[in-house]
């Protein structure tokens, strides 16, 4: 129950859910709950365990701040992040309610972040909720999950995707308690991007996530997903850089943070192992779910040709220029030259003439361009496209969009590039490193107003506010904003998809389980 009647309790909001009471803050209008635990502290003896429900506790518990983040990689600094906040809590869930009381049974939007299954966290300023549940009259629900070693590592003795599991057990949570901050556990939309998408593709899959949710959002799904003995053969590359094995008995004394950097290390030296690893070494793809006939029996893309999500209303979309800002973090911006644009086609396009497709597709295009085409591709334009038609072909209904906004941000060069779709759908348009490439929240307001309300639409009753996506019309919302830089933005737009190009060059291709090439 919400306790209220005096200043004091409005802007202390206190719920009671099974496992306790529960104090969080108002903030912006919003009752804010964080750093609820989900899951027990998966250390100990729970070290690389599937999660196990959280214990109840007895009086009030504050619920202020953000739990510690799980242990991960140092790109962008993360590592020095999480290093910020102490305690082996790493399962939390945070809530942002406008109503929290159990008669309110608002739709309920829960967010799995991205970070290639190597970084994130859910206490990051992009991925505040209060402006996307206040705007929107939903509930928005964030949580940590098991990333890198600790989360995906195949290690002997431990079940695969514990990672994964860590979501289904965030999912369970939502089930068991989001009635007591006024969401309706009937009315789940599970949402994310990049790995974050990729998730959400694996959940649709995962048997253990059958009825825990009624739609979901897949942005930028990364389309990456291991056999068991790649991951297996990345593990033990991992381990062996401390100089260790790739099983329970060797790594659990190992501190967390050490798995970390060893992760980081053979990330960093993935390329040379691309005989063995192929295409995910050669893009430093160190980990992702693994098809592994438990948790996961097949691809994302199978599950729904095979009909799983037919009963699942269905959101999918990318951003134009994907790579863009993945071949500035690489320092090629406008450096790419012929023998590295002809190698990446040889290595990254369809066979078993994709090459060639490539540039009979697009005649004009140069190596940089021909380079951004295949990458965006490969890892997260057609993967994404292929939920839509692999859901549209089982009769299930899928929603397809594509953010063609170039950003104004870092001077306009990094276009509708990978992840300027998350401030954007949160509203979050001044924080946050995603915000760089925004600049200027002003021009971005009109835009990131209409993603909030279509993404809350979806929530609500399965509509975004365009036709749904068939395999005749393949019918597809663009969100742009007007060229006059005055941030009034331009009527919707829903044409066929514009990617038609690269859509007939990967037609026939089935991301299938990535597997070890050589032993």
């Amino acid at each position: 129950m919400t306790v209220a009647g005096d200043d004091a309790s409005r802007s202390r909001p206190e719920v009671r859910t099974r496992a306790g009471a529960l104090r969080g803050s108002r903030e912006g209008g919003v009752a804010v709950f964080r750093g609820i635990p989900f899951a027990e502290p998966p250390v100990g003896a729970l070290r690389f365990a599937a999660p196990r429900a959280v214990r109840g506790w007895s009086g009030v518990r504050e619920a202020v701040a953000y739990g510690p983040p799980p242990p991960q990689g140092g790109h962008f600094g993360m590592d020095a992040l999480a290093g910020k906040t102490a305690g082996e809590d790493w399962l939390t869930v945070n809530v942002w309610s406008p109503d929290p009381g159990p008669g309110a049974a608002l739709p309920v939007l829960v967010w799995i972040q991205g970070g290639a299954y190597t970084i994130g966290m859910s206490g990051l300023p992009e991925y505040d909720g209060g402006r996307l549940a206040r705007d929107g009259g939903v509930v928005v629900v964030t949580f940590n999950y098991r990333v890198g070693l600790e989360g995906f590592g195949q290690i002997e003795g431990a079940p695969a995707n514990r990672g994964l599991l860590d979501q289904i057990a965030a999912l369970e949570w939502v089930r068991d308690h989001i009635g007591a901050f006024g969401g309706d556990p009937d009315k789940v939309t599970v949402f994310g991007q990049s790995a974050g998408g990729g998730s959400v593709a694996a959940l649709l899959a995962a048997p253990g996530a059958a009825g825990l949710f009624g739609r979901a959002v897949a942005q930028s799904a990364q389309g990456t997903f291991f056999s068991p003995e790649l991951a297996a053969d990345i593990a033990g590359a991992c381990a062996a850089e401390l100089g260790s094995r790739a099983t329970v008995a060797d790594l659990c004394e190992v501190a967390p943070h050490r798995l970390a950097a060893a992760g980081d290390a053979v990330g960093t030296g993935a390329a040379r192992r691309g005989a063995r690893w192929g295409r995910p070494a050669l893009r430093s793809v160190t980990f992702s779910p693994v098809v592994d006939g438990a948790a996961l029996s097949v691809t994302p893309w199978q599950a729904l040709a095979d009909g799983a999500g037919r009963d699942i209303d269905l959101l999918v979309g990318h951003t134009r220029h994907e790579q863009r800002l993945l071949t500035a973090l690489d320092g090629l911006l406008g450096q790419v030259g012929e023998d590295v644009a002809a190698d990446a086609l040889r290595t990254f396009a369809p066979d078993p003439d994709g090459a060639r497709a490539y540039r009979d597709a697009y005649p004009g295009a140069g190596p940089d361009e021909l380079y951004e085409l295949v990458l965006s591709d490969w890892l997260f334009r057609m993967p994404t496209l292929h939920l839509a038609e692999a859901q549209a072909a089982a009769g299930g209904r899928v929603h397809v969009y594509e953010l063609t906004w170039q950003a104004p941000g870092m001077d306009g060069v990094l276009g509708a590039c990978h992840g300027l779709d998350v401030p954007l759908v949160f509203g979050n348009l001044d924080r946050g490193q995603p915000a760089a490439l925004i600049e200027d929240a002003s021009r971005a307001e009109g835009l990131s107003a209409d993603m909030r309300a279509a993404w809350t639409a979806f929530a609500a009753d399965g509509d975004p506010g365009w036709p749904a996506y068939d395999r005749d019309r393949r019918l597809v919302r663009l969100f742009d904003a007007s060229p006059t830089g005055t941030g009034a933005h331009a009527s919707p737009t829903v044409t066929a998809y514009p990617e038609e190009r690269s859509r007939l060059i990967w037609r026939n291709h089935t991301f299938p389980v990535l597997p070890l090439l050589s032993s």
